[in-house]
């Protein structure tokens, strides 16, 4: 048996010799692409390694009833795993093998200029899991990477380590929780000359900001292309037509600094001279060059790629390719031509994208809401909850308040409905009945319908970086809409991090005072079943967490009882959450009871949280009336509360010794009361920002405290949707992040990385 395979031997049907990585490779060799040379150390010698070490079985031994919850307990046998590893030399007979093929790489040459004299050469070696039944892309960014080895023994150690970094606690972690063999999971070893990066970066045949497959995106850096990746520098941006190779767009970022290697073989980081730092990265030959080879390897695969690149003494290299992830084509509006000329309305900020052409329909009151039929633009001052059953019917939404965080923002992007808020003057500018075009990728409103050939529904792909990603983090969505439920498990989410029953209960058209004060609980009961049913079942035994309503007294006086609500001077910090619920104990109780039906029904996967809560008797008194309902909360039901509120980051630790399963911050509130801002008032919205320090200081103590007394922390406000949040909270420690639905996926691939950086940044400290 032949303990390496050269990358040209490989295929794209090569999986289970030498994952995905190693199957590209050779792939693009057979395409006469210019990949840098190297081999597979296959996962098959791995697995004789195991074999004739006789170590497998001490391995199967520290793993066998690991309790993988228990963090340092994982921590501890991932270590001595890899400790083991580590200190059992690979056979003889494999060693020299790996060694000869190395000195061999370094006399082989890499093109006609090359010197064939024998040398050291400086290699990566890359780890590239497989098995036999399951994609790499399981186990995607989980093992090591080592960079700039040289030296036949160091190759050999390097290979060692990247054996041993199956086992890592991450690793571990992630075959039990998705019931992956430990002993069916290999691995091999990827050896490939290292190119000398003076630039480098990422390439992908689609656009993966628009969704549009007639475009190839470029992003540069200086040195090597790990500063992208980590989020450290900001990449020169350059748009290709796939067609024509013509350069549409570029966009030069500075530069002070890039990552290069030394005479030593480490990476350093280098100051850019002032001369270039401003300067486009790649020439025009070099930016057309690598859409031809992009495009190449797309007609080749059949699929949009992502692509690592790299530029050494002006040479182009493909270092990487993978296919551009897709989640099930959904519908969005969008225009077939660039040729939008015609007279602009109004402006306002981008809700949720898209294009649509329909009749206005101006809604000044909840009274007016029939008016909307289905296909119409419905434009009014400010979507409330009970306008649900209308935005459903309306083409377009158009508002003259709120921001990226209002009602209608919020549920367009659900919906996937063109959104446009904060245009101040729709409702006066616009008129019943006539025609309009809602340009909400631009935030705009034109006159009439757009001059554009077509403007029709056609299916676009959700674009995402590369292999499906794994992450120790939970990615979970939030969702209101059960119609929209199996749309938002097609996602993958770990779960729901968030349902709001407003949604549920303005289909319903009453108030839930009116069912108390008609004793109709069981018909409020019912109404909630049916929607958290749908819910619950999309996502299997995946965690969704419910939120108990919290309706604003001044929301809901379209539904029928509304008529009877207070009129309060500020009903967003007045009658509403859990202190209303508590005064009227019925709703909560009806709340309850149909989360324990649906418990007695088999999803068990169903948790309840407690919306804007203060005090500990709020979270002690609600408990009790769980009991009553038949149900021990925390031991039977996951139960925890929203952390929307300063007081409840302040109490934090009375909460958390009071018991409970989770918290979960609810960021717009949180932000709002935070920093004194009304976060629907569009003259102050460019003042709202989640990234404050006061409210990421607020966080950071919550997610300390949880981690003490062993409480999960979540995240379901709309701030975690955005990289920057998501990152921040991954270095606190957060449990899991809920984002849109159309944000799951960057939410995932951002977490990732943040996750890999910390990862690295700790190793270097050691």
């Amino acid at each position: 048996m032949s303990y390496v395979v050269w990358f040209k031997e490989l295929r794209k049907d090569s999986i289970a010799i030498a994952g995905g990585k190693g199957s590209n490779i050779g792939e693009m060799l057979t395409l006469h692409l210019p990949v840098p040379n190297g081999f597979a150390v296959t996962a098959q010698t791995y697995g004789e390694y195991l074999e004739k070490t006789r170590i497998k079985d001490k391995i199967l031994k520290f793993l066998e009833n690991l309790d993988v919850e228990d963090t340092d307990k994982l921590q501890a046998v991932a270590k001595q795993i890899q400790e083991l590893i580590i200190s059992t030399p690979i056979p003889q007979n494999m060693a020299e093998e790996i060694m000869y093929t190395y000195e061999m790489l370094g006399s082989i040459k890499q093109k006609a200029t090359d010197l064939v004299e024998p040398k050291e050469v400086f290699v990566a070696v890359r780890s590239s899991a497989t098995a036999e039944d399951l994609p790499e892309a399981s186990f995607a960014g989980q093992q090591a990477t080592f960079l700039n080895v040289k030296g036949k023994e160091q190759v050999v150690s390097a290979v060692l380590a990247c054996w041993a970094s199956l086992f890592t606690a991450r690793a571990i972690y992630y075959r039990v929780k998705n019931k992956f063999v430990h002993e069916k999971v290999l691995i091999s070893a990827l050896v490939q000359k290292m190119v000398n990066a003076e630039k480098s970066g990422i390439m992908f045949t689609v656009n993966p900001s628009t969704n549009h497959d007639d475009e190839i995106v470029i992003e540069a850096i200086y040195g090597l292309g790990e500063l992208i990746v980590g989020g450290e520098i900001n990449p020169d941006l350059y748009v290709v037509d796939k067609k024509t190779r013509d350069i549409k767009k570029i966009e030069v970022r500075k530069k002070d600094f890039g990552l290069f290697r030394n005479e030593k073989g480490e990476n350093e980081k280098r100051a850019i001279t002032k001369d270039k730092q401003e300067r486009q990265v790649l020439n025009e030959k070099q930016v057309k060059e690598l859409a031809r080879l992009g495009k190449k390897l797309e007609e080749h695969y059949k699929k949009p790629q992502d692509i690592e690149w790299a530029v050494e003494k002006e040479e182009v290299y493909i270092v990487q390719t993978r296919a551009v992830t897709t989640f099930k084509p959904h519908t969005v509006e969008r225009p077939d031509v660039a040729d939008e000329t015609g007279k602009i309305l109004l402006k306002g900020e981008t809700a949720s994208a898209g294009v649509y052409t329909g009749p206005v329909k101006i809604v000044h009151d909840p009274s007016e809401l029939n008016k909307v039929q289905k296909g119409d633009v419905l434009v009014t001052t400010m979507t409330t909850p009970d306008m649900v059953p209308a935005m459903q019917r309306a083409g377009a939404i158009v508002t003259n308040e709120g921001g990226m965080t209002c009602h209608a923002a919020i549920v367009s992007r659900e919906m996937g409905t063109p959104c446009i808020v904060g245009t101040q003057h729709a409702t006066d500018l616009l008129k019943d009945g006539e025609m309009i075009t809602v340009h909400a990728t631009r935030g705009m409103v034109y006159e009439g319908k757009i001059e554009v050939k077509e403007l029709q529904k056609e299916p676009v792909e959700s674009i995402s970086r590369g292999e499906e990603v794994v992450t120790a983090t939970e990615i979970k969505v939030i969702m209101d809409l059960p119609d929209f439920a199996m749309k938002a498990a097609a996602t993958g989410a770990d779960g729901v991090g968030l349902v709001r029953l407003e949604i549920m209960i303005a289909d319903g058209g009453i108030h839930p005072a009116e069912y108390i004060r008609q004793r109709r609980e069981e018909d409020y009961v019912h109404l909630l079943k049916e929607g958290i049913r749908k819910i619950a079942k999309a996502f299997g035994h995946k965690p969704v967490w419910i939120r108990c309503s919290d309706m604003r007294s001044d929301e809901y006086r379209n539904l029928q009882g509304g008529e009877k609500e207070p009129h309060e001077t500020d009903p967003m910090i007045g009658w509403h959450g859990i202190r209303r619920l508590l005064d009227e104990k019925k709703i909560l109780r009806a709340e309850f009871q149909a989360v324990k039906e649906l418990h007695d029904e088999g999803f068990d996967n169903v948790g309840i949280m407690l919306p804007f809560v203060i005090r500990v008797d709020e979270l002690r008194r609600a408990k009790e009336i769980m009991k009553e309902a038949g149900l021990e909360p925390v031991k039977e039901i996951d139960f925890g509360v929203m952390v929307e509120t300063p007081a409840a980051c302040w109490i934090i630790e009375d909460l958390c010794k009071e018991g409970m399963s989770f918290v979960s911050f609810g960021t717009n509130d949180l932000t709002q009361l935070t920093l004194g801002i009304d976060r629907n008032n569009e003259r102050i919205a460019h003042l709202f920002s989640e990234m404050h320090p006061a409210v990421l200081g607020e966080m950071a103590k919550v997610i300390q405290m949880c981690k003490k007394y062993k409480v999960k922390t979540s995240i379901c406000g709309q701030a975690g949707s955005k990289p920057e949040m998501a990152e921040f909270l991954v270095r606190q420690g957060v449990d899991s992040i809920s984002a849109n639905a159309d944000a799951v996926d960057g939410i995932r691939h951002t977490v990732a990385r943040a996750e890999k950086k910390i990862l690295l940044d700790a190793e270097r400290k050691k």
